[in-house]
């Protein structure tokens, strides 16, 4: 087990860096950040913060000798980056990464694990376009293969037609078929050091541009029915890259079945509700794992539960959301700017609590 007073360096300079760096310092830890030149609203909560682009060397070794365990806070750091640092510092294998970040690398994954992904293709060409528009069909998402987040990178293709008016961005992509389904869901996981898995309840997530928007308690009865099937994929997941921390795999609810959606090694938008709603937060789960520490309890505290984020230069009116019913507890950021489509915090409003 870590002791206390020791240093967790993360990878990232985001909201999720920010929320983890904030559990970390109720264990009792320092933390150390560690991002290139931006927004780093982490820094806030950080001991030390570090910034220095992601191949700076030399930088990288100061980070590494300030720290005594090493994590991320979202999937794109390049490999270059943790490869830099000293694998006694990792507890989660950094193949977790390179499996999240390619998304024809993780649907092959999901379904060598018995997962079920949506039909796709790989599209390297306008002639491979064309072919998986052939054998895919229509309706579909164009996606980059790499990077891209939040609806970025993506395209929805409705006709064939359609498809015309795009232009192949000239990178590696995925062409995805469109999924008849009731909702999105994701599931949820944090596994320790020695194997163990709890999970969190699922919730019902609404997408708006590509972006979550909205996440509920309870999810409904067919996420309810679907959700042992998807806990199993994910934990096969976990168990094959030896995974340490919270870990979120994205599935849509159809009638057939869960359908894999994407996956996440970190913590993940659609469990913010955790840190007012269950029994410890993924935040706090997340630290422990990776410090060997005992797991909490992941049992969700209300009846129901609404996490819905706060976008753009709405934030510049969230303070009104306290005087608002339903019990709101609200987190911003402290992003310097409020530009439309970006994520600049959270509410969640809680019901009565369960007994």
């Amino acid at each position: 087990m870590l002791a206390p007073g020791s240093t967790i360096g993360i990878l990232g300079g985001g909201q999720l860096g920010r929320m983890m760096a904030v559990a970390a310092l109720q264990l009792g830890y320092k933390v150390v950040g560690f991002a290139p030149e931006g927004d780093n609203v982490a820094a806030d909560a950080c001991t030390a913060f570090i910034t220095a682009d992601w191949d700076d060397a030399a930088a990288l070794a100061r980070f590494a000798a300030a720290c005594d365990v090493v994590t991320w806070e979202f999937e794109n750091v390049p490999l270059g980056t943790v490869a830099a640092i000293p694998d006694a510092l990792l507890p989660c294998p950094p193949r977790a990464l390179q499996v999240a970040q390619d998304r024809l690398s993780e649907k092959a994954f999901a379904a060598s694990l018995g997962g079920v992904p949506a039909p796709y293709s790989a599209v390297s060409s306008e002639a491979d376009f064309a072919a998986a528009l052939a054998s895919v069909g229509t309706p579909g998402i164009l996606k980059t293969a790499r990077d891209g987040y939040d609806g970025k990178g993506q395209w929805r293709v409705r006709s064939v037609l359609e498809a015309g008016g795009i232009a192949f961005p000239g990178v590696t992509c995925i062409y995805e078929g469109f999924v008849m389904y009731e909702t999105e869901f994701s599931v949820i996981l944090v596994r320790g050091q020695d194997g163990t898995v709890k999970f969190w309840d699922s919730t019902a997530n609404l997408h708006e541009g590509g972006m979550l928007s909205l996440s509920v308690l309870p999810a409904g009865a067919m996420v309810e029915a679907q959700v042992p099937a998807a806990r199993q994929l994910a934990a096969k997941v976990a168990d094959a890259l030896g995974y340490v921390g919270v870990l979120t795999l994205e599935f849509f609810a159809t009638r057939e079945g869960p359908v894999f959606n994407e996956m996440a090694p970190r913590v993940h938008n659609s469990g913010h509700w955790t840190i007012e709603g269950a029994a410890t937060s993924q935040f706090e789960n997340h630290i422990r794992a990776i410090c060997g520490l005992p797991l909490g309890g992941t049992k969700t505290r209300f009846a129901s539960i609404e996490m819905r984020n706060i976008v753009g230069d709405d934030a510049l009116r969230a303070h009104a959301i306290l005087a608002e019913p339903g019990e709101p507890h609200l987190h911003l950021y402290g992003k310097a700017e409020a530009r439309e489509g970006r994520k600049m915090g959270h509410v969640t409003r809680v019901g009565h609590a369960l007994k």
